[in-house]
């Protein structure tokens, strides 16, 4: 439960701090007093997006901070945070942008501040009401009511995950299809290419084949004079080696030392000896073959075609078509690929189905209730005899939201049909509307709220349970007469199990509350500044006298001490 309130350098406030007691409170004051910027100032604290401009012109940084007295925060307690003493948020806005947020002296993230602050606060804006003349606006009502955010989400995340598949199987039939087109070609590139049986390193093999028959006869004569000059000719290399040898011999009987010659000399003729019998194989295979060569000349003509045609070597055309058949084997798994993609996409839009089907029954057993709901506190707010219904139709269609499109139809008036709800009812209406479905949403908190502390806590907790804090800014546009005062009552009553803080015109209003703060805008000739007070009876007297007739009067005041006295 908010119980203070600290707000420096914000807009035209200069320094403000306002205490709140329990119950039912009100702020007053003059149009342009400041009432909707303290609530503005709120929503900052509970996280919603700030800029520069908001900050005190002449000042670095503007500053709010709220104390709530809530002392067991099970949010707070997973975030380890702790609240013993109560929640304290403060937020920090600078010129520079870079704000600063804490949760009781923690630095905390504008998400989280938003999480704990939603849990602490609700704000009705009074433009809020404006959002029934939406119709897509009204499945959010009925959602928000019902609690169905946590099966949402499922549906939200499965959803999503078909939407994902569906992809992935579009992206892989476009892929098989474009495939399809390019698969004949690939088996024919595929027999092509294994027709002429290419094999690494041929083409130069083949090259180097042709040089040498191509040179035949200069290779023969060449091998055949070598041969002669080594070993068959008169005065060969092999004979004068022969004869060196026995010469040596001579010598070396003679004189020791020629020894060593000898022995190299003789070690040299078995080398050349075997060189004559290799060389003489060798000029032997020279024989001129010429349809070899034509042969040769054939095939490199064949594969100069294939590497021309294909733009590669024949190294690269080898890898091509090794790549081709990988392309082909991957074209056979796509087929399996995608019955497997059918199967999960299959499942998974079941399990859409299964949990839109629930989601739909939620949002019809709601609807009915809240029919039934708002219908009451229609009656209690002045509408004698108003019919409110929800209609719920089903799309064709599943979305992320459901099958469901939901519109709100009302009747105001005896014998009337009911009607969409933005044909029909007028701005006081979609004001008291607009409460009617915050009463009803509120009663099913307060029964969510009963049973966890019935389940977890003892009687005496209970009673100090902390209340949640509800702000209304003038969502009493547009009405007046008794039917304020029914509208007085209803946020009395809700007063019960919340702290409720009401910004509004209404004198009728005002008159209901437990706490009455007027908001003051003090203009002096250099600054204007704000100012809330907390009312005694007698300047409340005067606030309401104000509030009825523009002016302080006897008439006024007497009958503001009525509408305080009722």
């Amino acid at each position: 439960m908010l119980k203070e309130l600290r707000i420096k350098n914000f807009a035209i406030i200069d320094s403000l701090a306002i205490n709140l007691e329990n119950g039912f409170n009100v702020l007053t004051g003059e149009t342009g007093a400041g009432k909707s910027i303290i609530v503005d100032a709120i929503g900052l604290l509970l996280g919603d997006r700030a800029s520069p401009e908001i900050i005190k012109s002449g000042q670095k940084e503007a500053y709010i901070e709220a104390y709530f007295e809530d002392f067991d925060h099970p949010l707070l307690k997973e975030l380890g945070i702790d609240c013993e003493n109560g929640i304290t948020l403060r937020r920090n806005i600078s010129l520079q942008g870079k704000g600063r947020s804490y949760i009781n002296d923690t630095s905390a993230g504008l998400q989280t501040l938003s999480l704990v602050g939603a849990s602490l606060v609700d704000i009705h804006g009074q433009n809020e009401h404006q959002g029934l003349l939406k119709k897509e606006n009204h499945l959010s009502f009925i959602d928000s009511i019902g609690k169905h955010g946590e099966i949402l989400q499922a549906l939200k995340l499965h959803f999503e995950q078909a939407v994902s598949l569906r992809k992935g199987l579009s992206d892989l039939e476009m892929r098989i299809g474009e495939m399809n087109q390019r698969l004949d070609f690939l088996r024919f590139q595929i027999n092509e290419i294994d027709s002429l049986k290419l094999r690494q390193g041929e083409k130069e093999s083949l090259e180097e084949e042709l040089t040498i028959l191509q040179n035949l006869s200069k290779l023969k004569e060449n091998s055949e004079t070598a041969y002669n000059a080594l070993y068959k000719s008169d005065g060969s290399s092999i004979e004068r080696l022969s004869s060196a040898i026995t010469n040596m011999k001579e010598v070396s009987r003679i004189d020791p030392h020629a020894g060593e010659i000898l022995k190299m000399l003789e070690a040299a003729y078995p080398l050349l000896t075997e060189t004559a019998a290799l060389l003489r194989n060798f000029k032997e295979k020279y024989e001129i073959d010429i349809d070899r060569i034509d042969l040769i000349n054939e095939r490199l003509d064949a594969i100069k075609r294939l590497e021309n045609k294909y733009r590669k070597s024949v190294e690269e055309i080898i890898q091509y078509r090794i790549s081709a058949d990988e392309d082909i084997r991957q074209f056979e798994s796509m087929d399996e690929q995608a019955e497997m993609l059918k199967d999960k996409l299959k499942k998974k839009e079941q399990e859409c189905l299964g949990i839109a089907n629930e989601l739909s029954k939620r949002r019809s057993l709601i609807a009915r209730q809240v029919e039934k709901r708002v219908a009451n506190e229609l009656k209690q707010l002045g509408f004698s005899h108003a019919e409110f219904q929800v209609s719920i139709k089903k799309k064709d269609n599943l979305i992320q939201y459901g099958f469901d499109e939901i519109e709100f139809l009302f009747s105001g008036n005896p014998g009337e049909p009911v009607k969409p709800l933005t044909k029909v009812a007028s701005g006081g209406e979609l004001s008291r509307i607009m409460l009617a479905l915050k009463c009803a949403e509120i009663t099913e908190s307060e029964k969510s709220l009963n049973h966890n502390a019935a389940a977890n806590i003892s009687a005496n907790q209970q009673k100090s349970f902390p209340k949640k804090t509800l702000i209304f800014d003038e969502v009493d546009a547009g009405i007046g007469g008794i039917t304020a005062q029914n509208v007085g009552i209803k946020l009395k009553a809700i007063s019960r199990n919340y702290l409720v803080i009401c910004i509004t015109h209404l004198p009728q209003i005002a008159a209901m509350a437990d706490n009455h703060l007027i908001v003051e805008k003090i203009v002096s000739a250099e600054i204007a500044k704000i100012r809330v007070e907390m009312l005694n009876l007698k300047k409340r007297q005067e606030e309401i006298a104000r509030m009825l007739s523009g002016k302080i009067t006897d008439g006024s005041l007497k009958h503001a001490q009525e509408l305080l006295g009722n």
